[in-house]
């Protein structure tokens, strides 16, 4: 038979931060089935500085025109940015990968538009580990799953002279993901992968003890039972985020189109 040309997914990236700028550099480097197709910053001469060692050069948008033409949109922006981007993404059933999750949560009918166009919205494990275990023991019966997280204080929001570990909110996932909606995806993703935001369990510490951002989740189930920890290392030009996201964020583009793909 004869070999059928490969036409690669074009991928736009919504903002240049601690997750989008690696991301599109790694497209950038030239990937058989992906190609960089669009990124979008405020500051259109700030982004063409950052990518000014590229080796193409992608065109710059205004969110408004970021997705014509594209087929997947990697979203990393400020929260207040988050729908009108994504309600353009999903209408025009492309797929969207999410990075603040934590607005998912609170626009859910933007599943319901998903559904009515076509689109998917594929939310990458970002800093944490074992969503696939979470996914698979929610089939059957869990009776808990609980997650802390210790980071530094300069990780978090008006916390950074803490001189010893300080509580910052033990409860709901979904309330947390209203009072630190910067620094909650990771439990939001638990939360949607297991047994949803109100019976899952959350910690948030701010401690000067520990210099990476840790997570340790327990899940207690009839298949299973099982505890995790992760440190991941913090960014160095946004400590709330983890140099593990952008990573995570390649590893779900990849499984888009990779022909062996192992777990999700």
């Amino acid at each position: 038979m004869p070999n059928v040309p490969i036409v690669p997914l074009k991928v736009a990236v919504a903002g240049l931060g601690a997750v989008g700028l690696p991301l599109a550099r790694w497209l950038d480097a030239g990937q058989d089935r992906l190609r960089l197709h669009a990124v979008s910053a405020r500051d259109h001469d700030g982004a063409a500085r950052k990518m000014a060692d590229f080796r193409t050069q992608p065109p710059i948008r205004d969110l408004d025109a970021l997705c014509d033409g594209a087929d997947v949109v990697v979203e990393g922006l400020p929260p207040e940015l988050f729908r009108p981007l994504a309600e353009r993404v999903l209408g025009q059933g492309l797929i969207l990968v999410p990075l603040t999750v934590t607005q998912l949560i609170l626009h859910m009918d933007l599943i319901d538009l998903a559904e009515s166009t076509g689109a998917r919205i594929i939310v990458p494990t970002g800093a944490i580990l074992g969503l696939d275990a979470v996914r698979a023991a929610a089939k059957g019966e869990v009776s808990s799953v609980t997650m802390m997280t210790r980071k530094p204080p300069a990780g978090l929001i008006n916390t950074p002279h803490v001189q010893e570990p300080l509580k910052l909110y033990e409860g709901a996932v979904r309330d947390a993901a209203q009072k630190f909606p910067a620094n909650v995806n990771v439990s939001v993703a638990l939360a949607l992968a297991g047994i949803g935001l109100d019976r899952t369990r959350y910690e948030i510490w701010a401690d000067p003890g520990v210099s990476r951002n840790t997570h340790v989740i327990e899940v207690e189930a009839d298949s299973t039972r099982f505890r995790m920890e992760i440190a991941g290392v913090p960014s160095e030009g946004n400590p709330a985020t983890g140099r593990l996201t952008p990573l995570s964020a390649i590893a779900a583009l990849e499984g888009l189109v990779s022909t062996l793909k192992i777990g999700s």
